[in-house]
């Protein structure tokens, strides 16, 4: 056991429809998990147990409350997010789905906000079905963002073997460029830096930033914003602290490995970064919000209709995500307890490790 102050960990259950439900069952399913934090589950017992049914050899047991500050520490929680019957059709995308979805990420949300929970892993939601009169946002990070207040934040994946965050984040690739400016580069990087230092332990971080055109502009003769906008940016923040280099040609940069010479990787559009992560994190990658005052991680994908309600949604990104929730939260606490002393700061991932060696034991 990790030790006696377990965090507790809010999770959101997604769209009802789709494979968070089930992710999240076969997840804590494994009681070993429970050595290292407490769940709780903003949802209803009835969805998920609707789910649990679907599974083989799925002994979860649930303790359901109303209140956070009387859940039991031995048992997966429910918090009951609503009491109506619900109907359950997995597969589709619907209103329900996106209205319970919605329900379970607002609780859960503002229970991280007021430090009833300590992290918050979210389950897929679809991000057109969300809408409503309340939920402008085009996904997780922007909502967020507003409800924390924050200035900025910066979407990061995060995998064993390299950490990709976005310049852009859901924007047309046509509109891409209007955002290449020097501020919103040193705000990413800033947010990058300072989460990298506090929330993965690496005192000196070091971050490749990618150029935005083919080969990173050729000098110049395939445009122009590599010269006047990114080296400019890359510089002033090394001038501030920050060691950021670059940029890189986008093209060969993960071909040839260069992301792992490098803490971060600061990519300029969507999927000039999630492509290659997503590639080479073999399916355990995880969404973490950087630059917000408490601890938010999701999986990598999304809701998957095509194979909800079957019991063959794969949950590794799910447990990886919760996994590095749990070793965040730790790993700000022990840096604000012994006050930022680098030679008394573990290393980053320590209780991932070892809860994937205790999950993989046989």
């Amino acid at each position: 056991m990790y030790n006696e102050q377990k965090p507790i960990i809010g999770i959101s259950c997604g769209d009802i429809n789709g494979i968070g439900p089930e992710i999240i069952v076969k997840t804590l399913g494994d009681a070993r998990i429970l050595d290292f934090c407490t769940p709780v589950i903003f949802a209803n017992n009835k969805v998920l147990n609707f789910y649990r049914k679907t599974l083989v050899e799925n002994n979860i047991t649930f303790n359901i409350s109303k209140e956070l500050h009387k859940l039991n520490i031995k048992l997966v929680n429910i918090y009951s997010s609503w009491d109506e019957e619900v109907a359950i059709t997995p597969g589709q995308l619907n209103e329900i789905g996106g209205k319970y979805a919605y329900i379970s990420l607002t609780q859960a949300a503002t229970a991280l906000k007021e430090h009833k929970i300590d992290g918050l892993v979210t389950a897929p939601l679809h991000k057109k079905n969300i809408q409503n009169a309340d939920f402008n946002y085009t996904g997780h990070t922007p909502y967020l963002k507003h409800l924390f207040g924050a200035k900025d934040v910066a979407m990061m994946l995060v995998a064993a073997n390299m950490r990709v965050a976005l310049l852009t984040e859901h924007v047309a690739l046509k509109d891409v460029s209007q955002y290449i400016t020097k501020e919103n580069i040193l705000n990413k990087l800033h947010i990058v830096h300072q989460s990298l230092k506090k929330d993965f332990g690496i005192n000196k971080p070091k971050i490749a930033v990618l150029g935005l055109n083919p080969h990173a502009g050729d000098e110049g003769l395939v445009g122009k914003e590599e010269v006047e906008v990114i080296r400019p940016a890359i510089a002033e923040a090394n001038k501030k602290g920050m060691l950021s280099f670059g940029p890189y040609s986008a093209d060969a940069f993960f071909a040839r490995g260069s992301h792992e010479k490098f803490d971060a990787v600061l990519a300029l559009y969507h999927d000039q970064g999630l492509i290659p992560f997503k590639s080479l994190a073999f399916g355990e990658g995880v969404n973490y919000t950087a630059g917000i005052e408490g601890v938010r991680t999701s999986p990598d994908h999304g809701t998957a209709f095509d194979i909800a309600g079957k019991g063959i949604a794969d949950e590794a990104s799910f447990r990886e995500a919760l996994f590095s929730c749990i070793d965040i939260v730790n790993m700000r606490k022990e840096i604000t307890q012994q006050h930022q002393n680098p030679l008394k700061r573990r290393s980053a991932f320590v209780l991932r490790n070892a809860v994937d060696e205790k999950i993989t034991e046989d």
